[in-house]
């Protein structure tokens, strides 16, 4: 019975994680965004009750994500606004319970449709990253951070890129998602050791 009890209340304590305060989010998300865009970038965070926010309104090119609380580790992501409709739809889908294929599935339907807009252009994208032991939530230093970059060109192929659609030596780009609406350049840097 105690042995039960512990468990109950590990399990209570890690789904109990607090949102760090929007200043912390907005100042780690922001580590995710080019130098020269993070002044007036738009900024998505968490609630205090968990709840996917604006944190901060932006007025020029770039979108940040904070990162989720309720994931381990850190992940947080920067794009260029264009991407904006394609990446919204993929949080609604989710939030209604819809699993990865079925994201893909649905927007693909809906970009070929016209339904879903796409970037014109390619459209960046910078993920980073870092384990949950290197992230303070109460200052906001991260250590030892991770970053990828991809660049979204909906419906390129390796034919029409010359790139390769797998990646074939340490951090040579690459396209994933090939010939779909969720085409793009992996762009992926050896890890430090």
């Amino acid at each position: 019975m105690k042995k039960i009890l512990i468990l109950l209340l590990m399990a209570v304590g890690a789904q109990a994680q607090p949102s760090p305060s929007a200043e912390i989010q907005i100042k780690v998300a922001l580590l995710a965004c080019p130098e020269e865009s993070r002044d007036h970038a738009m900024v998505y965070g968490y609630s205090p009750k968990g709840e996917f926010i604006v944190l901060r309104t932006g007025t020029n090119e770039m979108v940040c994500i904070a990162d989720d609380p309720a994931s381990p580790g850190l992940s947080v992501s920067c794009y260029h606004k264009s991407l904006e409709p394609f990446m919204e739809r993929g949080r609604v889908l989710k939030k209604q319970g819809k699993n990865y294929q079925e994201i893909f599935d649905i927007r693909e339907q809906e970009a070929k449709s016209g339904k879903l807009m796409l970037p014109k252009q390619p459209a960046s994208l910078v993920v980073l990253s870092a384990a949950a032991e290197d992230y303070n939530i109460t200052t906001g230093e991260v250590r030892n951070s991770y970053s990828r970059s991809v660049v979204y060109i909906p419906f390129a192929t390796a034919e029409s890129t010359g790139l390769p659609s797998k990646p074939t030596t340490p951090g040579m780009p690459w396209i994933m998602n090939p010939g779909t609406a969720r085409a793009h350049i992996m762009i992926d840097p050896p890890r430090k050791n």
